[in-house]
């Protein structure tokens, strides 16, 4: 905890990346004792600091491949989310030094939730896979990324994803008492979740489908 001593403290945005990096770090290894990332969806941020499981392992279905637990963008991840999406919706100047705790434990679980909807597009690919063996077979021989990217890409479902989320964001943002009022304000501009997904979500999620069928073949 260094990092809070007066002679490390270089400005607030520094201390609460440190904080989180060292929180999720601690979470993560309490959540492996749990057995959380035996979990086939579950993908950690630190898979060389987690610990081995004090419960017995769960048999899960196999669904994915030997290997798919080496498709890891956590670090993208985290990256995107300091950088671009934690200043697109926070207060900024606003913020207070006594809001770090619970500030770190929503960064938490924001980063927990990124990573699990992001990491899915691995089952998204497997099943992709399945149905249309002899596309991607071929896709994945030629190392044809830019083919691969555009086969699993759906316009019409992601233009569905973003206008859903958006409607979504209007109905669960705002306080119902204000409904009808004047100055209905939402917690977030919709336009930003919009954007949260149009610009990070779905591309990482593709580079997930991508980083996992261009080795698909190894398991043939």
């Amino acid at each position: 905890m260094d990092f809070l001593k007066p002679e490390s403290v270089l400005d607030l945005q520094n201390i609460r990346d440190a904080l989180v990096h060292w929180a999720l770090v601690n979470m993560e290894k309490i959540h492996s004792q749990i057995r959380r990332y035996e979990s086939p969806d579950e993908v950690p941020f630190f898979p060389k600091e987690i610990l081995e499981p004090l419960l017995p392992s769960i048999n899960y279905p196999k669904i994915l491949t030997s290997y798919s637990d080496e498709v890891n963008i956590n670090d993208e991840i985290k990256q995107v989310y300091i950088e671009h999406i934690v200043p697109l919706v926070s207060a900024g100047e606003g913020e207070q030094q006594e809001n770090l705790g619970s500030c770190t434990t929503c960064d938490i679980d924001n980063l927990q939730a990124l990573s699990r909807r992001i990491h899915f597009g691995k089952f998204v690919a497997e099943a992709k896979f399945q149905n249309e063996r002899a596309k991607y077979t071929k896709l994945i021989q030629d190392k044809d990324i830019k083919g691969i990217e555009d086969a699993i890409t759906n316009s019409a479902v992601e233009a569905k994803i973003l206008e859903r989320l958006i409607e979504k964001t209007k109905a669960y943002g705002t306080d119902p008492t204000l409904k009808w009022s004047q100055n209905q304000q939402n917690k977030l501009d919709p336009e930003y979740l919009a954007k949260i997904y149009k610009d990070w979500v779905i591309p990482l999620t593709k580079k997930v489908e991508v980083d996992y069928l261009l080795r698909r073949l190894e398991e043939e």
